[in-house]
């Protein structure tokens, strides 16, 4: 009975959210900015260009986008595939399966971002997981099929309302905000040293602090010597 009652408040809240025009405009923004990086770091690859062209072979991140740009037509088709991708994200009919197809992708990029401390997607990366999630969420009317969940409405989805709801979601968008304020924060204080994307950039952490001498260390290690950034932390803990 729990069980049941707890699905009929989240149907009632969903439902509360698919009539609200704020909670709608929130929803296309995702799909278009989703759609748009996709496409574009799709065209890059399609083009043969390797991605991040400007960060150093020697980077962590870099050395993987080398690496994974020397695949050959591997390479191509997942330039084409995030191309797709995203050109589903628009299309009403196909949104779903864009979402989906999107999640695991994004979610991959997300993880790689923070294991090897990438400055160009540490930030947006889990922002885009966040969005994707919310895209899926808007169409719970369809997912719930394939959760576990005992009760559920027969509608296979929910019609669009003649006419939005207009009331502005304060607890909601201040929930937002902050999701997204500490994804920042934690960008930058996260982690106590970042590879960055240049040995200057890398240096300027270790600038008027104790220990310089071992963070320049770690720097050169990274961008000099081109060495695995687990084995580069290791100076530091020195």
């Amino acid at each position: 009975m729990a069980t049941i009652s707890i699905s009929s408040q989240l149907e009632a809240y969903y439902s509360t959210i698919r009539q609200n025009r704020w909670h709608w405009l929130l929803y296309i923004n995702c799909r278009i900015l989703l759609a748009f990086a996709f496409i574009v770091s799709g065209l890059v690859k399609i083009f043969g260009e390797r991605f991040a062209s400007g960060l150093s072979e020697l980077h962590p991140m870099g050395a993987y986008l080398e690496a994974l740009h020397h695949t050959g037509y591997y390479y191509t088709f997942i330039g084409y595939a995030q191309v797709l991708t995203g050109i589903f994200l628009l299309i009403p009919q196909t949104v779903l399966v864009g979402a989906l197809i999107y999640f695991p992708i994004i979610v991959n990029i997300c993880i790689l971002s923070f294991a090897v401390r990438f400055e160009g997607s540490f930030v947006s990366s889990p922002l885009m997981v966040l969005a994707n999630l919310y895209i899926l969420v808007w169409h719970y009317d369809k997912l719930k099929y394939i959760l576990p969940f005992n009760s559920y409405s027969k509608a296979v989805s929910i019609p669009i309302p003649n006419k939005y709801k207009t009331r502005f979601p304060v607890v909601f968008f201040i929930g937002v905000i902050s999701i997204m304020s500490f994804t920042v924060w934690l960008a930058h204080f996260g982690y106590q040293v970042m590879p960055r994307n240049s040995l200057k950039d890398c240096n300027s952490q270790f600038t008027n602090i104790e220990n310089d001498l071992i963070g320049q260390e770690f720097c050169q290690c990274i961008h000099i010597s081109g060495k695995p950034l687990r084995e580069c932390l290791k100076i530091l803990e020195t």
